[in-house]
């Protein structure tokens, strides 16, 4: 499977549907908490084109949104085919 980071706060339910959805599909990810550290929380924003709400959410370093979006992917049949190698 492709590479998978997701920019999380401990406290944010849409973070643990995300990373549920992920885990549910055998995806392994990188989880980057950003609760308590405002760079890394930049860093976030700007890969996630001004994006500020967590999570965000990226395979294989393209951004595909937040925990609304993934689920929107996996409705559409989409999530799967993005993460395959």
């Amino acid at each position: 499977m492709k590479p998978v980071e997701i920019y999380t706060s401990p406290s944010c339910g849409y973070c643990h549907a995300a990373k549920r959805l992920l885990t549910q599909k055998g995806a392994a990810f990188t989880e980057h908490d950003v609760s308590g550290d405002p760079a890394l929380r930049r860093v976030m924003m700007d890969r996630a084109h001004g994006g500020h709400t967590v999570p965000q959410i990226f395979i294989d370093g393209t951004h595909v949104g937040g925990c609304d979006d993934l689920y929107a992917l996996d409705r559409a049949g989409r999530l799967d085919p993005l993460l395959a190698d």
